[in-house]
């Protein structure tokens, strides 16, 4: 009942009991919340009782008797908290990427945005935009027609877009969410499945004398010092009759291509153009190789040498595609509308017609907006909050 509810936001322990019967199913600890207090903007009830399954089934079982009470959607919490202005966009996204979560790098990053760190800042941007609207208006209706626009407001557009131009060039969030990729590649026997699982810890590629036994690339994610790391093996490089060891080795040299980390086990003067290239000298533990070539990581999976250094280049390479732990990352869709009001302001810094200035002004307005979900984005929202788990 209602009368035997707690004070707006104060705990306090409360029988809970079935509505038929009134047996009781549990002592809880009740947190009551008022809208547009909570965390939804409505009127929100918690109830905190014992974790036990058959408890927890049981409060379920009698709140699911009660007319117009049912479970929640994935993410209708919130949802509902976007939709009543509780949280915008942004927010929302980075609660979306902090329940996937699976690293510290990533963690942290999502928590920016969950905080409103780019909420914040686009709110800045926004400030500043429609002061330089109003200028831009305030021209139209006051300045004779053929004055020339004023420089200072021009100025001021080219000096905003070039700042929106340097978020644009930050490393992405996409490296965090789908990790560092780090290709080992080689000839055939070369080392590169025994590698990737001394390097993962466990047997994940199988190793074998005979050549061409990867004949598919293996993916492993791990977690480096927190960054997360896409490990990849890939089939041994060489020419073949056999018809899918050939397509083996395809995917393998489109695979290094697209590596930001390359790590070569072959020869050190064959190994292929990469701007981040590690070459290694594998089965560094035999006895028929110890002379390591020049610019070459001597390493080995057997003893564990030189798996510590490889890493730690690994590490220092990840660190330049990674976004810094203390700045705020882009997502695809947060970038294309930071694009869109980047290009307005560039057009705007460069007319000479005060109406076309005024207009592309409220464009990079409407960019804002749909940054943060105000406009345009109701395409997005469905994919958005059906990521989220069951009472989030």
């Amino acid at each position: 009942m209602a009368s035997s509810l707690p004070d707006a936001r104060t705990a306090a322990v409360r029988e809970l009991r079935r509505p038929d019967s009134g047996e009781l199913l549990d002592e809880a600890l009740v947190l009551r919340f008022d809208g547009p207090a909570s965390s939804t903007g409505e009127d929100v009830l918690e109830l905190h009782c014992h974790g036990g399954r058959a408890v927890v089934d049981s409060v379920l079982g009698a709140l699911g008797s009660l007319d117009g009470l049912r479970p929640a959607q994935p993410g209708e919490f919130t949802r509902r908290a976007f939709e009543n202005g509780r949280i915008d966009l942004t927010e929302a996204e980075g609660l979306a990427d902090l329940i996937e979560a699976e690293t510290e790098a990533q963690r942290k990053a999502a928590l920016m945005l969950a905080e409103g760190g780019l909420r914040k800042q686009i709110e800045d941007w926004q400030d500043q935009v429609l002061a330089l609207s109003a200028v831009a208006e305030r021209a139209i209706d006051y300045d004779e027609e053929d004055e020339s626009l004023d420089s200072a407001l021009l100025a001021e557009c080219r000096m905003l877009a070039l700042e929106l131009r340097a978020w644009l060039d930050r490393p992405r969030v996409e490296a965090l969410k789908d990790g560092v990729r780090v290709v080992v590649a080689g000839p055939p026997n070369a080392g590169k499945s025994s590698l990737i699982n001394g390097i993962a810890g466990f047997e994940r590629a199988i190793v074998t004398d005979v050549p061409g036994t990867t004949r598919d690339h293996i993916e492993v994610p791990l977690s480096l010092s927190g960054l997360p790391i896409l490990l990849t093996d890939t089939a041994g490089m060489r020419e073949t009759d056999d018809v899918v060891e050939a397509i083996g080795v395809a995917r393998a040299e489109h695979l290094a291509a697209a590596a930001d980390v390359l790590v070569w086990l072959g020869d050190s003067d064959q190994a292929p153009a990469h701007e981040e290239l590690i070459k290694v000298h594998a089965q560094a533990d035999r006895p028929d190789r110890q002379d390591v070539p020049a610019g070459s990581l001597p390493v080995s999976s057997v003893t564990q040498e030189g798996l510590t250094e490889l890493l730690e280049k690994i590490q220092a390479v990840a660190a330049k595609v990674l976004p810094a732990a203390d700045a705020i990352a882009l997502n695809r869709r947060q970038a294309e509308h930071l694009d869109d009001a980047a290009e307005a302001l560039e057009r705007a810094a460069s007319t000479a017609d005060g109406l076309l200035l005024a207009e592309d002004l409220r464009l990079a307005r409407l960019s804002f907006d749909r940054l943060t979900g105000r406009a345009g984005v109701e395409d997005v929202l469905d994919a958005l909050f059906g990521r989220f788990c069951l009472g989030k």
